[in-house]
């Protein structure tokens, strides 16, 4: 393919990722009760805590040093650079802002296999097949700047009982993943240069596509099978 024509085949993905999810659309609706919130929460962590080890097998497969610099930047992004700082530390910020605790986050008693298979099937193809491959993997990241915009306007409209102090990582996440995304385009442009490789580039993609939709699957099921979802609801949950 050429550039122009394999650039739009990547981003055609945008049908496929998970801002068209009924989860989603319920969540930006208004739609979540305070547990089904709080339980979309606390599996996700389980997928933002793992990102780290995602990048840090990216790195360890890269041969190029300029890459490897630039990527180890997602790490220090997520993991922060202190206690405290970070992606992680904020999206822990968004579950004590919505009723969970501390630590029934962290020992992921809420996390459903379903969240958990899939979450690791993605690090292991990071870890597994090669890097530039892994990077188009990334790039669903082309469509989470607006995802989040709309997730921070649906959080502050629709669930006022959310402490505002657990918005941060929704207000500054966008232009960070925006530029993430950016480069990670560019490195798959310029490395993904044989048919071959484009195709396994796109087939990347949508695996991780996949993955995405598979995590709110195993939400949704959780949400149509089961009366008592992690947390009470608190009184601003009723009308």
């Amino acid at each position: 393919m050429t550039r122009s024509a394999f650039t739009t085949a990547l981003h055609a993905h945008a049908d496929q990722y998970w801002s068209r999810h009924p989860v989603h659309l319920r969540l930006h609706q208004g739609g979540l009760t305070g547990p089904e919130l709080r339980r979309w929460i606390a599996n996700r962590w389980y997928y933002q805590k793992l990102l780290p080890q995602k990048d840090a097998a990216i790195v360890a497969n890269c041969p190029v040093p300029e890459v490897r610099r630039r990527w180890t930047e997602r790490i220090t992004y997520q993991d922060g650079t202190a206690e405290g700082h970070g992606g992680n530390a904020q999206w822990l910020a968004l579950a004590e802002a919505a009723g969970l605790t501390r630590a029934e986050v962290l020992d992921e008693r809420h996390v459903l296999p379903g969240v958990r298979f899939a979450t690791d099937a993605y690090v292991t193809f990071c870890r597994t097949r090669p890097w530039i491959e892994a990077v188009a993997a990334c790039l669903t990241e082309l469509f989470a700047p607006g995802l989040m915009r709309d997730r921070l306007a649906a959080l502050r409209t629709h669930y006022p009982w959310v402490d505002p102090s657990g918005h941060g990582y929704f207000t500054t996440r966008p232009a960070a993943v925006a530029d993430d995304a950016r480069h990670a385009l560019g490195l798959v442009l310029s490395y993904c240069t044989t048919r071959q490789l484009q195709d396994a580039a796109l087939a990347a993609l949508t695996f991780k596509c996949d993955v995405l939709w598979s995590m709110l699957d195993a939400l949704d099921h959780a949400g149509r099978t089961d009366s008592a979802p992690p947390g009470g609801c608190p009184p601003q949950d009723t009308p």
